[in-house]
């Protein structure tokens, strides 16, 4: 993984290069992410760059002098001078991108496939792989239910603490130094202590690199001796234009997930999914079939969303919202901005939204959403969710409304 295959993070990737060209590292980082901004690839492009053998101006098969942690006089951060990115080529590279580099080790959540089973995460190494190579932005989830972890509570165990603590403390096989990163922290109970010393008191030449979503989960002895590296969540036109090269989406599809997916590629890759679904025109009809076309049209419309499934239904959910949302802050400026940046988008359904509601409609409208969103979550029966979300929208918006018609 280089940095170039990664979405967006410009800064992000600026940062790191430079701290380690101006030898500002420490031995146990923090990446700390959202769900979908790209916090593990840019650890697996970081550990990348760094045993990258062009980018140290020496082949790292055998040790040598090259010192992560030197000063700036290194000869080390000569060589890396004007060097951005891993070579991609060298066999230090080919290795870190398969994931089989011997100094680079991988710590994740897992589960017991059996009773008494005392997992770790070598045991799962090539479902890792193969599923990392496939969803580099998959969340935790998405991994669990990958290895048939079902209902079953995925976690890093004491003897994945053990385990760790024996890898590291061997000598590095090829790198000049070696490196662990931990996905998932969070879920690394108590016995997360038992890595304290090793981390506070490192074998020489050794990296911890932790990925994390929510440093609030992360015991607290470990977050006071690991240094920050805050991951934003990517750019509304950075995950548009993934979309559009890497998965060859139109323009105007592309715009409207990344609109939806709020800087989460991820929650933009499970939008794709349903991709074949125009929810503006869905969204159309249903409004002018509670203010306009009246019952008939109703419960037509109801029959045909009962029948796409609980995710698409949330999807929908999750576009109005956002539509709404948008209109909120439309509202705040002129009507000239208004058309203005309705054009920029090539979307006015926003300034529509304006002309249907007020802000208080808008927001009491949101409201509902969000509730027929957790209700469908749980099963709720569709139709009869429907049906009350319909009524309950008419007396919202009342007759005061233009309909949504080109």
């Amino acid at each position: 993984m280089q940095f170039k295959d990664i979405i967006g993070q410009v800064d992000v990737k600026h940062q790191l290069i430079h701290m380690i060209q101006q030898n500002r590292l420490s031995h146990a980082l923090l990446f700390l992410g959202k769900e979908g901004s790209g916090a593990l690839s840019l650890a697996r492009a970081f550990t990348q760059y760094l045993v990258c053998e062009k980018i140290n101006g020496k082949s790292l098969n055998t040790h040598s002098d090259f010192d992560l942690f030197a000063d700036e006089s290194n000869e080390a951060k000569e060589n890396n001078g004007d060097k951005n990115d891993s070579c991609g080529i060298c066999s230090a590279c080919i290795k870190s991108a398969k994931m089989i580099h011997p100094d680079i080790h991988y710590s994740y959540p897992v589960i017991s496939r059996k009773s008494g089973d005392k997992p770790i995460s070598t045991d799962f190494i090539n479902e890792w792989r193969t599923f990392i190579d496939s969803n580099p932005y998959g969340n935790s989830y998405d991994w669990l239910q990958s290895i048939g972890a079902e209902n079953k509570q995925g976690n890093i165990t004491v003897h994945e603490c053990g385990d760790i603590n024996r890898k590291l403390s061997l000598k590095s096989f090829e790198s000049t130094y070696k490196f662990l990163i931990m996905w998932m922290p969070e879920l690394l109970g108590l016995q997360g202590n038992r890595l304290l010393k090793l981390i506070e008191e490192p074998p020489p030449n050794t990296v911890f690199i932790f990925v994390a979503e929510n440093d609030q989960h992360i015991l607290q002895t470990i977050l006071s001796r690991t240094q920050l590296i805050k991951i934003p969540l990517l750019k509304r036109i950075d995950i548009e234009a993934a979309l559009e090269l890497r998965e060859g989406i139109a323009v105007q599809k592309a715009d409207q997930i990344a609109r939806v997916s709020e800087g989460n590629y991820h929650e933009a890759l499970q939008q794709l999914q349903h991709a074949d679904n125009d929810w503006e025109i869905l969204l159309r009809e249903w409004l002018n079939s509670i203010l306009k076309t009246g019952p008939v049209a109703q419960v037509k419309w109801i029959e045909d969303i009962s029948k796409i499934g609980r995710e698409k239904q949330k999807q929908f959910f999750k576009y109005f919202i956002h539509l709404l949302q948008d209109a909120i802050k439309l509202n705040m400026i002129s009507i000239e901005n208004q058309e203005s940046a309705a054009i920029s988008t090539s979307n006015d359904f926003a300034i529509r939204l304006n002309k249907l509601c007020n802000i208080n409609q808008q927001e009491a409208i949101i409201k509902e959403l969000d509730a027929a969103s957790y209700h469908i979550e749980r099963n709720a029966n569709a139709k009869l969710l429907f049906h009350a979300l319909t009524i309950k929208l008419y007396h919202i918006i009342s007759n005061n409304a233009v309909i949504l018609v080109n």
